[in-house]
């Protein structure tokens, strides 16, 4: 019977992928989005959604800090756990894929909203708001890049090492006809 609430492999990755946010890289490009939707889709309950937000806290103040949008990123990032909350019972690449892509584009889209809402830098009319949205494009780019590599390193190494280490924590994918 699969245990349902211990995830060592499932938190272990998520706390790796947080290690790698700490690493140099180019803006919008970390692992934080794909932690968010691992967590979800490899761990159970609550800690499927307290540990990316925790992880987020301990190193925001090691990459930046902290702005009057982070409530906003962090929804973002739980509205990821959510997503990948759907993908529990799945290693298709196809679904995990639509999912980083859904979230990937969930956090462009409420992101520069609230950089649009809380910023003079564009007027606050359906001109500023496209404006706001193309100039973003670049970053959403890099935003859906490093989500496509990230959960492909996260899915995959948990593919992997559920088959090969922990099996406890293999998915069970449901068969279809």
């Amino acid at each position: 019977m699969e245990n349902q609430t211990a995830r060592p492999l499932g938190a272990g990755l998520t706390v790796l992928g947080a290690a790698a946010r700490l690493l140099p890289h180019l803006p919008n490009f970390s692992p934080v989005g794909s932690i968010s939707l691992f967590a979800g889709a490899r761990m159970r309950g609550w800690q499927a959604y307290v540990l990316p937000l925790v992880l987020m806290a301990i190193t925001d103040p090691l990459v930046g800090g902290y702005s009057a949008a982070t409530p906003l990123i962090y929804a973002s990032f739980l509205i990821n756990v959510f997503i990948g909350s759907r993908l529990r019972g799945t290693e298709s690449p196809w679904k995990i894929g639509a999912g980083v892509m859904a979230g990937s584009l969930q956090f462009f889209l409420l992101t520069n909203f609230a950089w649009l809402v809380g910023s003079s830098m564009y007027p606050h009319t359906l001109a500023g708001v496209a404006q706001c949205y193309l100039a973003a494009i670049p970053f959403y780019g890099r935003t859906l890049a490093s989500d496509l590599l990230y959960s492909g390193a996260l899915f995959g190494l948990h593919a992997w090492l559920s088959r090969a280490v922990l099996r406890s924590e293999r998915v069970a994918v449901a068969q279809t006809a």
